[in-house]
């Protein structure tokens, strides 16, 4: 069982794999999109978490930058109806922070964003996932222990942003760098606030008061 390597990068393709030279061994190795973007050119030093999969047909290698995102896999692919490849895509556009963040919140809009991901298959993730991920101060644990409690703030916070017609990514960014368990009145100040901001950058649309 293949848990870590550490080598020369010698190709990388756009469909997730690399080719790792570890001693003299060629290691071909799956990543998530947002390792592959980072993982650097041929010949850069590459030292990855490394999950085996064992099927069948085949035993493939899962690599990823850090134990928490490898762990994060792992228990994704626990999930009734997760295979290795909706597990990276999980991955490659939440992470292991944004996967705790959405469960906690109750996110369903955070994990449709995942391609592939409609809104049964999300709630059914939610109800799998939140016995297996801990987030705590918006962090998966370590241990993956089952103590996590919806943020009830946030899940109205996010409602009432969308009320006002703010569409899901324009909330979940606007309240990104919120303390989720800080009271409903002051998250909808900060993010109104981030909102104003973009529109006046031009990267948001203006507010539509009593929007549906």
């Amino acid at each position: 069982m293949i848990g870590w390597l550490r080598g020369r990068l010698l190709l990388a393709d756009v469909d997730g794999e690399v080719l790792l030279d570890v001693g003299g061994v060629g290691y071909r190795v799956t990543l998530p999109s947002s390792v592959l973007a980072v993982v650097g050119d041929a010949g850069a030093e590459v030292e990855l978490y490394v999950h085996t999969h064992v099927r069948e047909d085949a035993l493939v290698l899962y690599g990823f930058r850090t134990l928490a995102e490898r762990r994060c896999f792992e228990v994704l692919l626990g999930a009734h109806g997760v295979g290795p490849s909706l597990a990276l895509a999980v991955l490659g556009v939440l992470g292991p922070d944004g996967l705790a963040r959405a469960l906690a919140e109750d996110d369903l809009d955070a994990l449709c964003a995942v391609s592939g991901v409609g809104r049964k298959t999300a709630a059914r993730l939610l109800l799998d996932l939140k016995s297996k991920v801990t987030p705590r101060s918006g962090r998966v644990s370590e241990h993956l222990e089952p103590d996590a409690t919806p943020g009830e703030d946030r899940r109205q916070a996010r409602a009432a942003l969308a009320e006002l017609g703010y569409g899901p990514e324009e909330v979940r960014e606007a309240l990104e760098d919120v303390d989720p368990a800080a009271a409903v009145e002051e998250q909808l100040r900060h993010a109104l606030r981030e909102l104003a901001g973009s529109v006046r950058r031009g990267e948001a649309r203006p507010r539509r008061v009593g929007a549906r």
